[in-house]
């Protein structure tokens, strides 16, 4: 392996022997310069893995090497030192995009430390990260094999995604391995856990979690004050928490976070059921008994959520809000720059609702297109590809404004979804519908140990199209098939991300709200 190189520029070099010596006992290799013209030479005829500069020396100063070092090598490190601590040197020093600053008298650990942070952080985060992966294992585990409610699940899968996040970067191909495998159990113990209560929960038979038809009412109401500043609740359709973790670095610049908390989407977990139950905080069948004209079947024509504005107003009457309210839905590109050039208006209402579409559209989108395929491989990816359009989006321009302007605003979603990988056969007429994770008709036939049927759908109340109209749900990462042309459809379909079943990822969402940094 390659010794690490050292360029260290000070006009009392000479002084500095003692701590070059101590470098190269550590195995370092270091180079020497005694000003910034000479320190510049080097750089450009050899290779070094991180430049100490000091800040004061005679004819080019250190600042002004700094600058010609990193406007063309701006990816090497450079570490300032100086004997000043004037705030105006280290604002120049710090704006310069130094890779660290130390204060003179600097001693050998100092030094070694900074070349640790900056050489050698990723490796010894990665170790670090690794080995309390390994200490939480068994924990996880015994966790998992415990009769957890629904409260201890939402903290199962908040720790299994924290540690998932917190390995990404890793090399450690092992490592990785492991939480799959447990995160694959976890969704197997958790799909088993569903079907043992669903039904339970959606009776009233026993206490059950924060779900889609009750999240408006327990997570939303509660947050409009009697300010003159309206709430801002963001809906972005199909929204993972692990994605949510994933983009809450960047709106974290501009909000705290007061609360980040996870409900339960209810069964099927798609945007017809999910969504139009979230806005009118009822379950589908009592949408369709009370509200016919604003329920549409899946088998019949048109657009199944067209009235989420319409549930949204006989919700708040329900529940005594006379507020004004706005609801937006955001299906493109152009919608989403049109409504960010109108956010002004919305400062008008006590409730403004922002649906956005984007990430539904991806994971379709990446099923359907071989190029999204190829830049979202796999969860990791999947998760990076969201994070860079959330970056430059209108979404993320929107929430800008909603700071500047002092509001607050809760994020959440309808459902998630889930990278599916086993197929489970399945068989049916022509009416039974297309979703991978969920079916409902009249003949189908499918091996009942693989799937959660619901025989009588007003059990969970969701519409019963006939008499003998039945439901079953693939859980965990399985997904449907059709025996004929099996071989195509599974190679079409596995790794996919698709929604409308019982997995973590589709059923464990976030509900987050946040204030305004001051």
């Amino acid at each position: 392996m390659e010794k690490t190189t050292i360029l260290w520029a000070d006009d009392e070099i000479e002084l500095l022997k003692p701590h070059i010596m101590f470098l190269e006992q550590k195995g370092y290799e270091v180079v020497t310069a005694n000003n910034g013209s000479d320190a510049i030479d080097l750089v450009r005829e050899q290779h070094f893995d991180i430049v100490f500069l000091d800040e004061q020396m005679p004819g080019i100063s250190g600042i002004e090497a700094l600058e010609v070092i990193k406007r063309d090598y701006p990816n090497l490190p450079v570490v300032m030192i100086t004997k000043s601590e004037e705030e105006r040197i280290m604002e120049d020093a710090i704006g310069s995009n130094i890779a660290d600053y130390l204060i003179k008298p600097v001693n050998p650990n100092q030094i070694l430390l900074s070349l640790k942070r900056n050489l050698e952080n990723r490796k010894l985060r990665e170790e670090k990260t690794s080995m309390g992966y390994q200490q939480e294992f068994r924990k996880i585990s015994m966790d998992l094999n415990n009769n957890l409610d629904f409260n201890e699940w939402i903290d199962v899968y908040k720790n299994l995604v924290r540690w998932e996040l917190d390995l990404q970067k890793s090399t450690d191909e092992g490592i990785k391995g492991i939480l799959a495998d447990q995160k694959q159990e976890a969704n197997n113990i958790f799909t088993r856990y569903v079907q043992r209560n669903y039904i339970d929960w959606i009776q009233g038979k026993s206490e059950k979690p924060v779900m889609s038809h009750t999240v408006v009412r327990d997570k939303v109401l509660p947050r409009i004050t009697d300010d003159d500043k309206p709430l801002f609740l963001i809906v972005i359709d199909n929204l993972r928490y692990d994605q949510w973790k994933a983009i809450q670095p960047m709106i974290e610049r501009y909000f705290h976070v007061e609360s980040d908390d996870v409900y339960y989407s209810i069964l099927p977990t798609t945007t017809q059921y999910a969504r139009n139950s979230l806005f009118a905080g009822l379950m589908p069948l009592e949408i369709r008994r009370r509200y016919p004209k604003w329920w549409v079947d899946e088998e019949d024509e048109g657009t199944k959520n067209q009235y989420e504005a319409e549930l949204l107003g006989e919700q708040l009457k329900r529940f005594g809000k006379n507020i004004k309210c706005s609801y937006n839905k955001v299906l493109n590109l152009q919608a989403g720059k049109k409504l960010y050039d109108q956010m002004s208006n919305l400062m008008q209402n006590k409730l403004n609702v922002i649906v956005y579409n984007f990430v539904d559209m991806l994971s379709h989108a990446r099923t359907e297109m071989e190029i999204i395929r190829e830049l979202a491989d796999d969860e990791e990816a999947y998760r990076s590809l969201m994070v860079s359009w959330f970056e430059h989006s209108s979404l993320f321009d929107m929430m800008r404004f909603i700071a500047e302007k002092k509001c607050d605003m809760i994020i959440t979603t309808d459902h998630g979804s889930n990278y599916v990988k086993n197929p489970v056969k399945v068989l049916g007429d022509r009416e039974v519908n297309t979703n991978l994770r969920y079916k409902y008709g009249k003949n189908l036939k499918y091996n009942p140990k693989e799937v959660f049927e619901v025989r009588d759908p007003e059990k969970i109340f969701l519409p019963r199209i006939n008499l003998s109209t039945s439901y079953i749900f693939a859980g965990s990462n399985d997904f449907f098939a059709y025996p004929n042309n099996f071989n195509y459809y599974v190679s079409y379909y596995r790794n996919t991300f698709q929604h409308g079943g019982i997995s973590m990822s589709e059923m464990l969402i976030p509900v987050t709200y946040l204030k305004p940094k001051m």
